[in-house]
């Protein structure tokens, strides 16, 4: 019978979001391919360290059991054939059962996303990232300086979700952007009982949910919306999530105060947001992703 990855949360990722590869990209960035292909063959022994998105990935494995696999994690990657050796020998090295991977010397592997059937791809580039989110994928684009994540919570996942355009579409986004704070507050108000449209994270946060209400092994999952949002618009949020059957864990209303401490209180393995400029925030602080939607990713 055919292997296949039905009934799976499927996540794909490249090689520098997983792992820690900076001062090889130097090289790579410095000279060309080879160069940074005899590199990684040198150093085919020594673990790389881990990256942005190791955390993440570690503690999703988690949810699987000897009887249940219930995540899927592959490797898609810019890396050549023989850098993805050391790929691999790094995932045994930490004990990550990754055994799928791709790898395309230099050519955009998101085209591959399709036949994985990948609910998530985390990469460090961004036309990837934005190719990928155009064919609905949810995508982000890693910040590799990222802080890395705490180690506080070994049996729980906890990722935090901004809201407009990531979780939720960007028209109410597009209203504050063409007409201010007040109309944005006002038509929200007046709007609060009609659900917002889907962003392109919410197959992702649906996904995350299934995981939670079948709990497996000693892993569970926190999950957290942190937005620039305030009251009143504060109940379109909550109403669209409820007409959805989605539950998370906790709730920040912010009113345009800097994200970055209050997701170093929460501690995420990951966060998500469609603005850089709170990425930048949250990554002094912990892992963070770019997610390039909306009115302000054209």
């Amino acid at each position: 019978m055919p292997t296949s990855l039905q009934d799976q949360l499927v996540v794909a990722l490249s090689s520098r979001a997983l792992f820690d590869f900076e001062e090889e990209n130097q090289v790579f960035e410095a000279s060309d391919d080879r160069a940074y292909m005899q590199l990684q063959l040198q150093r085919l022994d020594r673990p790389a360290r881990p990256g942005v998105a190791f955390s993440l990935v570690h503690k999703l494995l988690a949810f699987n059991t000897a009887d249940t696999l219930r995540v899927q994690v592959v490797i898609l990657s810019r890396n050549d054939p023989v850098s993805g050796m050391r790929v691999f020998r790094s995932c045994q090295h930490y004990g990550l059962p990754i055994e799928r991977g791709v790898f395309t010397r230099g050519q955009s592997p998101w085209r591959y996303l399709k036949p994985l059937d990948a609910q998530l791809f985390l990469s460090t580039n961004e036309a990837d990232v934005r190719s990928a989110l155009a064919a609905g994928v949810p995508a982000a684009r890693v910040f590799p300086h990222s802080a890395r994540a705490s180690d506080a919570h070994p049996h729980e996942m906890r990722i935090a979700f901004d809201g407009d355009a990531v979780l939720f579409s960007d028209e109410a986004e597009a209203i504050y952007q063409r007409d201010g704070l007040m109309a944005f507050q006002s038509h929200e108000q007046a709007h609060s009982a009609t659900p917002l449209a889907a962003g392109p994270f919410k197959p992702l946060l649906q996904a995350l949910q299934r995981l939670q209400s079948r709990p497996a092994g000693l892993m569970r999952l926190r999950t957290a919306l942190v937005t620039a949002r305030s009251a009143p618009a504060h109940e379109r949020a909550i109403r669209t999530l409820m007409d959805w059957q989605i539950e998370v864990d906790e709730a920040m209303f912010l009113g345009g105060l800097p994200k970055g401490e209050f997701l170093k209180e929460f501690e995420p393995d990951f966060f998500f947001d469609d603005q850089t400029g709170h990425v930048q925030s949250a990554a002094a602080h912990v892992p963070a992703g770019h997610v390039a939607a909306g009115v302000r990713n054209g």
